[in-house]
């Protein structure tokens, strides 16, 4: 009977150091820091002014501006004037998705003159007529029979009303003139007096006035005003030529800074129907010519 050949065990002992506890502490050392952290971001919190306090919460309380802006234009504007931002003022995008929504917008550098006519339209469509927005003016015209009894400087009810809603457009300027007309005719006033009708229209242009320049946030606006007295002719339906209250926004030539102020682009025009928004957007894009710079 052969022999069975021997069995070799070969038996190996690695020893190896200890890893830290799988590196577990990493973990705990890392939210213990970032309580630190928050625990002295507190405290030099509750040490600042109320200012600062006041600040700090509306940073984290409020929307940043590129935000804002999808919320009351949509996405087809906001990606309007984000293109038109881009292609203008590179850096300023970048602010815009930092910066709180915490102040009153200048409409004259919105950049986008969709944007302006579509709030004008959400706005004021109800109470004004006439809107025209170009590179560097906008302009409305408000009826007297929206503001003002007939033949009289007696304000309507809801003046105060359309008056707010203009200052949403008057009130964050900066750099810019306000022209404001009152015009009427003779044939809308008791006895066609042309002495009275001087001074309901200039009535009329004081009221305005007041509410316009009471709300203006910076001191570069300058007011200007004119009235007008016209003999006027009677309408289709008999009753006399009606007057109006024309308020025009003009981007002054020189920003306090010695700049040239941007105008309003437009890149948006008609959509195809056949296309959802992005594919309309793409679309416009590639065929909008980028604008020189003033």
């Amino acid at each position: 009977m052969a022999d069975k050949a021997p069995v070799i065990v070969i038996k190996k002992i690695t020893n190896a150091a200890a890893g830290g506890h799988g590196g577990s502490w990493k973990v705990a050392f890392a939210d213990f820091m970032t309580a630190l952290m928050a625990f002295f971001l507190l405290m030099w919190l509750l040490a600042q002014a109320p200012e600062t306090k006041k600040a700090v919460s509306d940073y984290f309380s409020t929307p940043s501006v590129i935000e804002y802006n999808f919320s009351n234009y949509g996405v087809e504007l906001t990606l309007e004037k984000l293109f038109l931002d881009l292609l203008n003022e590179p850096l300023k995008v970048l602010q815009d998705f930092m910066q709180p929504m915490d102040y009153t917008p200048n409409f004259l550098q919105m950049g986008s003159k969709n944007i302006v006519m579509s709030a004008l339209s959400e706005d004021l469509g109800g109470y004004a007529e006439g809107f025209e927005v170009s590179g560097d003016t906008i302009e409305m015209k408000f009826p007297e029979s929206k503001l003002f009894e007939d033949g009289s400087a007696t304000p309507r009810a809801q003046f105060v009303q359309i008056m707010d809603k203009l200052s949403k457009f008057t009130a964050g300027l900066e750099d810019a003139n306000i022209y404001v007309d009152s015009r009427i005719y003779l044939n809308s006033v008791r006895g066609q007096n042309e002495g009275l009708a001087q001074r309901t229209a200039e009535k009329r242009l004081d009221l305005v006035l007041a509410q316009v320049d009471g709300k203006l946030e910076h001191q570069s606006v300058s007011l200007h005003s004119k009235v007008e007295v016209k003999p006027g002719t009677r309408r289709s339906d008999g009753r006399p030529e009606e007057g109006y209250i024309r308020v025009q926004i003009k981007q002054k030539e020189l920003l306090s800074d010695g700049t040239k102020p941007r105008k309003l682009g437009q890149v948006m025009g008609k959509d195809d129907e056949s296309m959802n928004v992005y594919n309309n957007f793409v679309n416009k894009m590639s065929t909008a010519k980028p604008k020189k710079k003033q």
